[in-house]
């Protein structure tokens, strides 16, 4: 079962309640409270624009730890020959707008609402969500974003307008950010290829509430 939240009660139930899909609960709004809150027990949000807000705690997560990245050969090169150019948290706005609107194949719309970008970028403003952009030529051309809890990123979206670009933008936050953790939330070959891995809720969380 899942559990239906208030506008204004602001709470939800443990992790381990979830259906086996991950979600948990309905309802609530994307205040900053709720949403760090969330983030704290290993819960986001999850949801489209004709559905209310979806919260999903899955029994399993996919993670990228730092020290396991890999890096192959060609994109070892390119990293090298200077084609691309990383910056952290500069344009947040810009990189949460390019994930919302960019075509991916095998989905046909986005589950990155406005509502969803307000608070987001709300987040980002009080210090607790962060972007990595990639550029090119001085263009934005790939980027990611997440919310930082404790020493784990807790990675949202990430795009790519020229090929490698996103890839691009992941290993610059694992080679030059200290976090011990990157949470990718759900598999992707793209995000396997780079070294991500599954590890239980249990395990997810042990890394989650460990402090600096």
């Amino acid at each position: 079962m899942f559990y239906q939240l208030s506008d204004t009660e602001i709470w939800f139930p443990k992790p381990e309640l979830a259906e086996d899909d991950g979600l948990l609960a309905v309802g609530g709004d994307l205040s900053a409270e709720r949403l760090m809150l969330a983030y704290h027990h290993g819960i986001f949000p999850w949801y489209s624009e004709e559905t209310p807000i979806l919260w999903y705690s899955p029994h399993k997560r996919f993670v990228l730890f730092p020290q396991k990245l890999k890096v192959s050969a060609s994109m070892h090169k390119i990293l090298k020959s200077g084609k691309f150019e990383a910056t952290f948290n500069t344009a947040f706005a810009d990189v949460i707008e390019s994930c919302s609107s960019i075509s991916r194949e095998g989905q046909p719309g986005t589950w990155i609402t406005n509502e969803m970008k307000q608070a987001y970028i709300r987040l980002n403003e009080l210090g607790f969500a962060y972007s990595v952009e990639v550029w090119e030529n001085r263009s934005l051309v790939g980027g990611l974003y997440g919310v930082q809890v404790n020493q784990v990123f807790c990675g949202e979206s990430m795009f790519s307008k020229v090929s490698n670009a996103s890839k691009a933008a992941l290993i610059w936050l694992c080679q030059n950010q200290s976090y011990i953790m990157i949470d990718c939330q759900v598999h992707t070959s793209h995000l396997e290829s780079l070294g991500a891995e599954m590890i239980g809720r249990e395990e997810y969380l042990i890394f989650l509430n460990k402090k600096s």
